[in-house]
């Protein structure tokens, strides 16, 4: 593919990341729905860029107190998407290995309740058949299409929450919001807001991910992913 198609493809998704981001939005902000596509269709590396160059933009316009976690964890997941429809297992299980191990060595992670994070430990067993899934040709099985997109959505988003929780409990930003009962009322709170956000991203991706990928598929000269 000409590299002036991807430094446009990228730029494009970059400016949609950011303007998802500015729209006023639920729990952490729209660009979040836009993380599992934007992996799918751009592959770990473009979609890391892309992703990156738009949530700092966006942080750039809309400043925030708590912008690190989005320039981290929305990159984080997007190139998660990325591996995972490549097939690549392994990077993605390194990923969640040292940032759970992390979060279970730190005092908190041992105090805080376990349900809070079971969504990433679930989403941790299923990384492995996700990147079975993902061998498939994209939008060629319209049978199998749906359930590529469940699960590789599920573990993409999952990617993005514990990107925060880790950047919160291990890296030492907790310290932002003060005591641990505070620390405690936000991180359950967040684990809450978390839940519906996974079914949710998930839900639109299937819905607008299979008309899109399949219509992609249709295309001779658009070869997904593209890095």
């Amino acid at each position: 593919m000409p590299k002036t198609l991807n430094i446009s493809l990228i730029s494009t998704f970059a400016a949609l990341h950011s303007v998802l981001y500015l729209l006023p939005g639920p729990w952490r902000s729209w660009a979040i729905y836009l993380e599992p596509l934007e992996g799918m269709i751009l592959g770990p590396k473009a979609g890391f860029a892309a992703a990156f160059i738009g949530s700092l933009t966006a942080r750039i316009i809309k400043p925030s107190g708590e912008w690190m976690f989005g320039v981290v964890a929305e990159p984080m997941g997007v190139l998660v998407s990325g591996f995972l429809v490549k097939g690549r297992w392994k990077p993605v299980m390194a990923i969640y290995a040292i940032m759970l191990t992390a979060y279970f060595i730190h005092p908190f992670g041992r105090i805080l309740p376990l349900w809070t994070i079971l969504d990433i430990l679930c989403a941790f067993l299923l990384i492995y058949p996700a990147t079975k899934m993902g061998r498939y040709p994209l939008g060629e099985n319209v049978k199998v299409l749906p359930l590529i997109l469940v699960v590789i959505s599920f573990v993409s988003t999952v990617a993005d929450s514990l990107t925060r929780v880790f950047l919160l409990i291990p890296v030492g930003l907790y310290s932002l919001w003060g005591p641990f009962e505070v620390i405690y009322f936000v991180f359950v709170a967040g684990a809450i807001g978390s839940y519906i956000e996974d079914l949710t991203v998930v839900i639109a991706s299937v819905l607008v991910g299979v008309p899109l990928l399949i219509a992609l598929n249709k295309i001779p000269a658009f070869k997904y992913p593209l890095s």
